[in-house]
Protein backbone atom coordinates (compact mmCIF):
# COMPACT_ATOMS: atom_id res chain seq x y z
CA UNK A 1 0.00 0.00 0.00
CA UNK A 2 1.38 3.58 -0.95
CA UNK A 3 0.74 6.51 0.84
CA UNK A 4 0.39 10.39 -0.69
CA UNK A 5 1.56 12.85 2.18
CA UNK A 6 0.88 16.52 0.70
CA UNK A 7 1.15 19.74 3.69
CA UNK A 8 -2.48 22.15 2.52
CA UNK A 9 -1.67 25.23 1.55
CA UNK A 10 1.79 24.56 2.32
CA UNK A 11 3.43 28.11 2.08
CA UNK A 12 0.65 29.93 3.77
CA UNK A 13 0.45 27.30 6.80
CA UNK A 14 4.31 28.07 7.38
CA UNK A 15 3.73 31.49 7.62
CA UNK A 16 0.91 31.09 9.78
CA UNK A 17 2.49 29.07 11.72
CA UNK A 18 4.62 31.56 13.67
CA UNK A 19 1.46 34.53 12.78
CA UNK A 20 -1.21 32.52 14.17
CA UNK A 21 -3.17 36.04 13.90
CA UNK A 22 -3.74 35.06 9.87
CA UNK A 23 -5.56 31.50 10.72
CA UNK A 24 -8.97 31.69 8.98
CA UNK A 25 -7.82 34.78 6.67
CA UNK A 26 -6.67 35.51 3.15
CA UNK A 27 -3.22 35.00 2.64
CA UNK A 28 -0.87 35.08 -0.63
CA UNK A 29 2.53 34.23 -1.41
CA UNK A 30 4.64 36.32 -4.20
CA UNK A 31 7.32 35.15 -6.23
CA UNK A 32 11.10 36.35 -6.10
CA UNK A 33 10.74 40.07 -6.58
CA UNK A 34 7.03 39.87 -5.07
CA UNK A 35 6.12 39.48 -8.95
CA UNK A 36 2.86 37.58 -8.61
CA UNK A 37 0.88 34.91 -6.59
CA UNK A 38 2.69 31.44 -6.38
CA UNK A 39 0.53 30.14 -3.35
CA UNK A 40 -3.11 30.75 -1.61
CA UNK A 41 -5.00 30.09 1.66
CA UNK A 42 -8.38 28.73 0.79
CA UNK A 43 -9.90 32.05 2.00
CA UNK A 44 -8.11 33.59 -0.51
CA UNK A 45 -8.85 31.10 -3.11
CA UNK A 46 -12.41 31.74 -2.59
CA UNK A 47 -12.06 35.52 -3.44
CA UNK A 48 -11.36 34.64 -6.29
CA UNK A 49 -7.62 35.42 -6.55
CA UNK A 50 -5.96 33.31 -9.38
CA UNK A 51 -2.45 31.23 -9.28
CA UNK A 52 0.04 33.76 -10.94
CA UNK A 53 -1.90 36.85 -10.58
CA UNK A 54 0.28 39.92 -10.83
CA UNK A 55 0.76 41.64 -7.54
CA UNK A 56 0.81 45.09 -8.89
CA UNK A 57 -2.29 44.38 -10.58
CA UNK A 58 -4.31 43.34 -7.85
CA UNK A 59 -3.07 45.56 -4.79
CA UNK A 60 -6.35 46.73 -4.46
CA UNK A 61 -8.56 43.31 -4.48
CA UNK A 62 -5.30 42.90 -1.89
CA UNK A 63 -6.49 46.09 0.31
CA UNK A 64 -10.76 45.95 -0.64
CA UNK A 65 -10.42 41.91 1.08
CA UNK A 66 -8.17 42.88 3.56
CA UNK A 67 -5.57 40.07 2.24
CA UNK A 68 -2.39 39.53 4.23
CA UNK A 69 1.33 39.04 1.44
CA UNK A 70 3.98 37.44 2.12
CA UNK A 71 7.28 37.74 0.11
CA UNK A 72 8.39 34.09 -0.41
CA UNK A 73 10.45 33.04 2.27
CA UNK A 74 12.37 29.75 1.27
CA UNK A 75 14.68 29.27 4.19
CA UNK A 76 11.56 29.12 6.51
CA UNK A 77 9.70 26.53 3.86
CA UNK A 78 13.12 24.62 3.47
CA UNK A 79 13.49 24.15 7.14
CA UNK A 80 9.61 23.61 7.92
CA UNK A 81 9.92 20.95 5.04
CA UNK A 82 12.43 18.92 6.84
CA UNK A 83 11.04 18.58 9.76
CA UNK A 84 7.74 17.46 8.58
CA UNK A 85 9.56 15.01 6.25
CA UNK A 86 11.85 13.69 9.20
CA UNK A 87 8.10 13.08 10.84
CA UNK A 88 6.77 11.20 8.40
CA UNK A 89 10.34 8.76 8.61
CA UNK A 90 9.10 7.45 12.07
CA UNK A 91 6.24 5.68 10.11
CA UNK A 92 7.27 3.93 7.85
CA UNK A 93 11.42 3.36 6.32
CA UNK A 94 10.55 4.02 2.41
CA UNK A 95 9.51 7.88 2.22
CA UNK A 96 10.37 9.21 -1.29
CA UNK A 97 10.08 13.19 -1.00
CA UNK A 98 8.57 13.98 -4.43
CA UNK A 99 8.84 18.39 -3.53
CA UNK A 100 8.65 20.56 -0.30
CA UNK A 101 5.38 19.96 0.48
CA UNK A 102 4.51 16.44 -0.95
CA UNK A 103 6.20 12.98 0.04
CA UNK A 104 5.07 9.03 -1.36
CA UNK A 105 5.09 6.86 1.60
CA UNK A 106 5.27 2.78 0.83
CA UNK A 107 3.72 0.37 3.30
CA UNK A 108 5.58 -3.06 3.50
CA UNK A 109 4.74 -5.61 6.21
CA UNK A 110 1.32 -3.42 7.45
CA UNK A 111 -0.83 -6.00 6.62
CA UNK A 112 -2.30 -6.83 10.03
CA UNK A 113 -2.06 -2.75 10.98
CA UNK A 114 -5.22 -0.32 10.02
CA UNK A 115 -3.30 1.84 7.99
CA UNK A 116 -6.02 4.26 8.42
CA UNK A 117 -5.73 4.84 12.29
CA UNK A 118 -2.05 4.68 11.54
CA UNK A 119 -1.54 7.79 9.11
CA UNK A 120 -4.65 9.33 10.91
CA UNK A 121 -2.12 9.15 13.78
CA UNK A 122 0.79 10.62 11.30
CA UNK A 123 -1.53 13.44 10.34
CA UNK A 124 -1.91 14.38 13.99
CA UNK A 125 2.04 14.12 15.28
CA UNK A 126 2.74 16.38 12.12
CA UNK A 127 0.06 19.05 13.08
CA UNK A 128 1.44 18.67 16.78
CA UNK A 129 5.18 19.02 16.00
CA UNK A 130 5.01 21.41 13.15
CA UNK A 131 1.53 23.55 12.68
CA UNK A 132 1.68 22.34 9.55
CA UNK A 133 -1.84 20.89 8.56
CA UNK A 134 -1.54 17.64 6.09
CA UNK A 135 -3.71 15.53 3.77
CA UNK A 136 -3.44 11.68 3.29
CA UNK A 137 -4.41 9.50 0.66
CA UNK A 138 -3.59 6.19 0.61
CA UNK A 139 -4.00 3.40 -2.37
CA UNK A 140 -2.56 0.08 -4.33
CA UNK A 141 -0.55 2.43 -6.24
CA UNK A 142 0.68 5.76 -6.08
CA UNK A 143 -1.11 7.40 -9.00
CA UNK A 144 -4.69 6.38 -6.63
CA UNK A 145 -3.08 7.07 -3.66
CA UNK A 146 -2.75 10.91 -5.56
CA UNK A 147 -6.39 10.60 -6.01
CA UNK A 148 -7.40 9.77 -2.39
CA UNK A 149 -4.98 12.70 -1.53
CA UNK A 150 -7.35 15.00 -3.23
CA UNK A 151 -10.76 13.33 -2.09
CA UNK A 152 -9.18 13.74 2.03
CA UNK A 153 -7.93 17.47 0.85
CA UNK A 154 -11.72 18.18 -0.85
CA UNK A 155 -13.82 16.27 1.43
CA UNK A 156 -11.40 17.14 4.64
CA UNK A 157 -14.70 17.24 7.45
CA UNK A 158 -16.11 13.46 6.17
CA UNK A 159 -12.40 11.84 6.10
CA UNK A 160 -10.88 13.91 8.72
CA UNK A 161 -7.57 14.63 6.16
CA UNK A 162 -7.23 10.60 5.42
CA UNK A 163 -8.55 8.91 2.28
CA UNK A 164 -8.05 5.16 1.67
CA UNK A 165 -8.85 3.04 -1.12
CA UNK A 166 -8.71 -0.03 -0.19
CA UNK A 167 -11.14 -2.19 -2.50
CA UNK A 168 -12.79 -2.25 -6.53
CA UNK A 169 -16.01 -0.07 -5.27
CA UNK A 170 -14.10 2.48 -3.87
CA UNK A 171 -11.48 2.48 -6.88
CA UNK A 172 -14.19 2.96 -9.61
CA UNK A 173 -16.24 5.69 -7.79
CA UNK A 174 -12.74 8.04 -7.54
CA UNK A 175 -11.94 7.30 -11.06
CA UNK A 176 -15.24 8.86 -12.07
CA UNK A 177 -15.00 11.85 -9.72
CA UNK A 178 -11.48 12.48 -11.36
CA UNK A 179 -11.49 15.02 -14.36
CA UNK A 180 -8.64 13.66 -16.65
CA UNK A 181 -7.05 16.92 -16.21
CA UNK A 182 -6.09 16.51 -12.59
CA UNK A 183 -4.93 12.61 -13.18
CA UNK A 184 -1.46 12.94 -11.85
CA UNK A 185 0.78 12.67 -14.98
CA UNK A 186 -1.79 14.27 -17.50
CA UNK A 187 -0.42 17.13 -19.03
CA UNK A 188 -1.75 19.65 -21.11
CA UNK A 189 -1.56 18.64 -24.69
CA UNK A 190 -2.44 14.88 -23.39
CA UNK A 191 -5.67 16.52 -22.29
CA UNK A 192 -6.97 18.17 -24.82
CA UNK A 193 -6.90 15.31 -26.98
CA UNK A 194 -7.85 12.92 -24.56
CA UNK A 195 -11.03 15.34 -24.17
CA UNK A 196 -11.41 15.54 -27.91
CA UNK A 197 -11.92 11.80 -28.02
CA UNK A 198 -14.41 12.13 -25.47
CA UNK A 199 -11.88 10.87 -22.51
CA UNK A 200 -13.57 13.13 -19.53
CA UNK A 201 -12.73 11.30 -16.79
CA UNK A 202 -9.65 8.89 -15.08
CA UNK A 203 -12.38 6.00 -15.60
CA UNK A 204 -12.89 6.46 -19.14
CA UNK A 205 -8.82 6.45 -19.79
CA UNK A 206 -8.29 3.35 -18.27
CA UNK A 207 -10.86 1.89 -20.57
CA UNK A 208 -9.54 2.80 -23.60
CA UNK A 209 -7.05 0.12 -25.33
CA UNK A 210 -3.72 -0.39 -24.01
CA UNK A 211 -2.17 -0.55 -27.60
CA UNK A 212 -4.10 3.01 -28.35
CA UNK A 213 -2.19 4.60 -24.94
CA UNK A 214 1.16 3.00 -25.61
CA UNK A 215 1.18 4.25 -29.17
CA UNK A 216 -0.22 7.63 -28.34
CA UNK A 217 1.03 7.88 -24.75
CA UNK A 218 4.12 5.61 -25.48
CA UNK A 219 5.20 3.72 -22.46
CA UNK A 220 4.76 6.36 -19.69
CA UNK A 221 0.98 6.88 -20.08
CA UNK A 222 0.19 2.82 -20.44
CA UNK A 223 2.28 2.39 -16.93
CA UNK A 224 0.12 5.58 -15.87
CA UNK A 225 -3.02 3.32 -17.02
CA UNK A 226 -1.82 0.59 -15.10
CA UNK A 227 -1.21 2.40 -12.14
CA UNK A 228 -4.80 3.58 -11.80
CA UNK A 229 -5.78 0.08 -12.48
CA UNK A 230 -4.15 -0.70 -8.87
CA UNK A 231 -1.30 -2.42 -10.29
CA UNK A 232 1.73 -0.54 -9.07
CA UNK A 233 3.30 -0.19 -12.40
CA UNK A 234 5.07 3.23 -11.30
CA UNK A 235 8.16 2.12 -9.10
CA UNK A 236 8.80 4.07 -5.76
CA UNK A 237 13.10 3.81 -6.63
CA UNK A 238 12.12 6.32 -9.66
CA UNK A 239 11.28 8.99 -7.26
CA UNK A 240 14.22 8.87 -5.03
CA UNK A 241 16.48 9.54 -7.52
CA UNK A 242 18.95 12.66 -7.43
CA UNK A 243 17.87 15.68 -9.72
CA UNK A 244 19.56 15.32 -13.26
CA UNK A 245 19.77 19.01 -13.52
CA UNK A 246 20.28 21.51 -11.17
CA UNK A 247 19.46 25.43 -11.40
CA UNK A 248 19.45 29.04 -9.73
CA UNK A 249 17.81 31.49 -11.62
CA UNK A 250 16.80 35.14 -10.04
CA UNK A 251 14.85 38.27 -11.65
CA UNK A 252 17.03 41.29 -10.48
CA UNK A 253 15.67 44.05 -8.58
CA UNK A 254 15.98 46.69 -11.57
CA UNK A 255 18.20 45.99 -14.15
CA UNK A 256 22.02 45.57 -13.86
CA UNK A 257 24.12 47.14 -17.15
CA UNK A 258 27.58 46.85 -15.83
CA UNK A 259 29.67 43.58 -16.88
CA UNK A 260 31.43 43.37 -12.78
CA UNK A 261 27.51 43.67 -11.31
CA UNK A 262 26.40 40.80 -13.76
CA UNK A 263 29.70 38.55 -12.86
CA UNK A 264 28.49 39.07 -8.95
CA UNK A 265 25.45 37.67 -9.42
CA UNK A 266 25.99 34.86 -11.52
CA UNK A 267 29.26 34.32 -9.48
CA UNK A 268 26.78 33.69 -6.66
CA UNK A 269 24.33 31.61 -8.79
CA UNK A 270 26.95 29.70 -9.47
CA UNK A 271 27.98 29.37 -5.67
CA UNK A 272 24.57 28.46 -4.88
CA UNK A 273 24.15 25.28 -7.30
CA UNK A 274 27.79 23.97 -5.99
CA UNK A 275 26.15 24.10 -2.64
CA UNK A 276 22.87 21.97 -4.06
CA UNK A 277 25.35 19.41 -5.77
CA UNK A 278 26.75 19.00 -3.33
CA UNK A 279 24.26 18.47 -0.47
CA UNK A 280 22.69 15.70 -2.89
CA UNK A 281 26.35 14.20 -3.33
CA UNK A 282 27.36 15.07 -7.05
CA UNK A 283 29.35 16.52 -9.39
CA UNK A 284 28.14 17.86 -12.62
CA UNK A 285 30.18 17.87 -16.14
CA UNK A 286 28.69 20.83 -17.75
CA UNK A 287 27.85 24.56 -17.35
CA UNK A 288 24.79 25.98 -18.54
CA UNK A 289 24.51 30.12 -18.78
CA UNK A 290 21.99 32.10 -19.63
CA UNK A 291 21.44 36.43 -19.43
CA UNK A 292 17.59 38.08 -20.74
CA UNK A 293 17.05 41.24 -20.99
CA UNK A 294 13.42 42.71 -19.91
CA UNK A 295 10.99 41.85 -22.43
CA UNK A 296 8.08 43.95 -20.83
CA UNK A 297 10.22 47.52 -20.67
CA UNK A 298 9.75 49.33 -23.69
CA UNK A 299 12.05 50.71 -26.24
CA UNK A 300 15.30 48.49 -24.62
CA UNK A 301 17.18 46.25 -26.99
CA UNK A 302 15.91 42.68 -26.40
CA UNK A 303 18.25 40.00 -25.99
CA UNK A 304 18.44 36.24 -24.94
CA UNK A 305 21.41 34.16 -24.77
CA UNK A 306 22.95 31.23 -23.33
CA UNK A 307 25.66 29.22 -23.36
CA UNK A 308 27.11 25.67 -22.20
CA UNK A 309 30.74 24.78 -21.49
CA UNK A 310 32.38 21.66 -20.44
CA UNK A 311 34.18 20.96 -17.82
CA UNK A 312 37.41 18.93 -17.65
CA UNK A 313 36.39 16.75 -15.19
CA UNK A 314 33.07 15.86 -12.85
CA UNK A 315 33.04 18.44 -10.03
CA UNK A 316 31.21 20.04 -7.20
CA UNK A 317 33.96 22.96 -6.62
CA UNK A 318 32.16 26.57 -6.12
CA UNK A 319 35.91 28.16 -7.29
CA UNK A 320 36.02 25.60 -10.24
CA UNK A 321 31.93 26.35 -11.11
CA UNK A 322 31.76 30.03 -10.50
CA UNK A 323 35.62 30.44 -12.83
CA UNK A 324 33.72 28.17 -15.91
CA UNK A 325 30.38 30.83 -15.20
CA UNK A 326 32.17 33.76 -15.51
CA UNK A 327 33.98 32.59 -18.58
CA UNK A 328 30.31 31.75 -19.97
CA UNK A 329 29.15 35.51 -19.27
CA UNK A 330 32.04 36.51 -20.61
CA UNK A 331 30.73 35.31 -24.24
CA UNK A 332 27.45 36.50 -23.76
CA UNK A 333 27.80 39.78 -22.29
CA UNK A 334 27.15 42.60 -24.70
CA UNK A 335 27.51 46.40 -23.42
CA UNK A 336 24.70 47.90 -24.81
CA UNK A 337 21.67 45.28 -22.60
CA UNK A 338 19.95 46.51 -19.58
CA UNK A 339 19.91 42.52 -18.53
CA UNK A 340 16.42 41.55 -16.29
CA UNK A 341 17.58 37.97 -15.57
CA UNK A 342 20.03 35.36 -15.52
CA UNK A 343 20.84 32.35 -13.97
CA UNK A 344 22.76 29.42 -14.17
CA UNK A 345 22.38 25.36 -14.40
CA UNK A 346 24.56 22.28 -13.85
CA UNK A 347 24.15 19.36 -16.27
CA UNK A 348 25.42 16.17 -16.77
CA UNK A 349 25.24 15.07 -13.26
CA UNK A 350 27.00 12.22 -11.93
CA UNK A 351 26.96 10.64 -8.27
CA UNK A 352 30.51 11.71 -6.44
CA UNK A 353 31.39 8.06 -5.76
CA UNK A 354 31.07 7.28 -9.24
CA UNK A 355 32.59 9.83 -11.00
CA UNK A 356 35.31 9.34 -13.71
CA UNK A 357 38.78 9.95 -12.50
CA UNK A 358 41.73 10.79 -14.76
CA UNK A 359 45.71 9.31 -13.74
CA UNK A 360 46.92 12.97 -15.73
CA UNK A 361 45.05 15.56 -14.13
CA UNK A 362 46.39 16.61 -10.30
CA UNK A 363 43.72 19.04 -9.74
CA UNK A 364 41.15 16.49 -9.25
CA UNK A 365 39.25 16.58 -5.82
CA UNK A 366 42.04 19.46 -4.66
CA UNK A 367 39.10 21.66 -3.39
CA UNK A 368 37.05 18.59 -1.57
CA UNK A 369 38.38 19.45 1.96
CA UNK A 370 37.95 23.40 1.62
CA UNK A 371 33.84 22.32 0.03
CA UNK A 372 33.81 20.22 3.08
CA UNK A 373 35.34 23.07 5.17
CA UNK A 374 32.65 25.57 4.27
CA UNK A 375 29.84 23.50 4.29
CA UNK A 376 30.51 22.44 8.00
CA UNK A 377 30.88 26.13 8.86
CA UNK A 378 27.53 27.04 6.99
CA UNK A 379 25.68 24.19 8.92
CA UNK A 380 27.33 25.48 12.26
CA UNK A 381 27.15 29.14 11.84
CA UNK A 382 24.22 29.89 9.24
CA UNK A 383 24.46 30.33 5.34
CA UNK A 384 26.43 32.88 3.31
CA UNK A 385 29.03 33.53 6.00
CA UNK A 386 32.09 32.39 3.84
CA UNK A 387 31.80 33.98 0.07
CA UNK A 388 34.15 33.99 -2.80
CA UNK A 389 36.00 37.60 -3.28
CA UNK A 390 34.15 38.54 -6.24
CA UNK A 391 30.42 38.22 -4.10
CA UNK A 392 28.54 40.85 -2.96
CA UNK A 393 29.54 40.57 0.88
CA UNK A 394 26.50 42.48 2.16
CA UNK A 395 23.67 40.58 0.52
CA UNK A 396 22.95 36.90 -0.92
CA UNK A 397 19.84 37.72 -3.86
CA UNK A 398 19.01 41.24 -4.64
CA UNK A 399 15.53 40.72 -4.80
CA UNK A 400 12.37 43.04 -3.83
CA UNK A 401 10.88 41.36 -1.24
CA UNK A 402 8.72 44.22 0.64
CA UNK A 403 6.61 41.69 2.72
CA UNK A 404 9.10 39.36 3.63
CA UNK A 405 8.79 37.64 6.90
CA UNK A 406 11.46 36.54 9.60
CA UNK A 407 13.48 33.40 9.08
CA UNK A 408 12.50 32.33 12.02
CA UNK A 409 13.59 28.63 12.43
CA UNK A 410 16.87 28.89 10.41
CA UNK A 411 18.20 32.81 11.33
CA UNK A 412 19.38 32.75 14.93
CA UNK A 413 18.88 36.43 15.44
CA UNK A 414 15.41 36.27 13.83
CA UNK A 415 14.31 33.72 15.91
CA UNK A 416 10.57 33.98 17.29
CA UNK A 417 10.34 35.86 21.00
CA UNK A 418 7.91 34.94 23.24
CA UNK A 419 6.92 37.61 25.69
Amino acid sequence: MYALVDCNNFYASCERVFQPQWEGKPVVILSNNDGCVIARSNEAKALGIPMGAPAFQYQNEFKKHGIKVFSSNYPLYGDMSSRVMKILTQYTPEVAVYSIDEAFLRFRGFDHQNLHDHCQKLRQQVLQWTGIPVSVGLGPSKALAKIANRIAKKFAERTNGVYLIDNEEKRLKALQWTSIGEVWGIGRQHRKRLEALGIKTALDFVHLPDDWIRKQMSVIGLRLKKDLEGLPFIQFEELQHPKKSIATTRSFEGTIRDFADLEERITTFATSCAEKLRQQKSHCHAVLVFVRSDPHKKGAVAYQNSCTLGLPYATNSSIILSKFARRGLKNLYRKDIDYKKAGVILLDLVPAQTRQLTLFDAHIGRHDALMKTIDTLHKRFGPHKMKLANQDLQRTWKMKQNHLSPRFTTELTEIIRVK
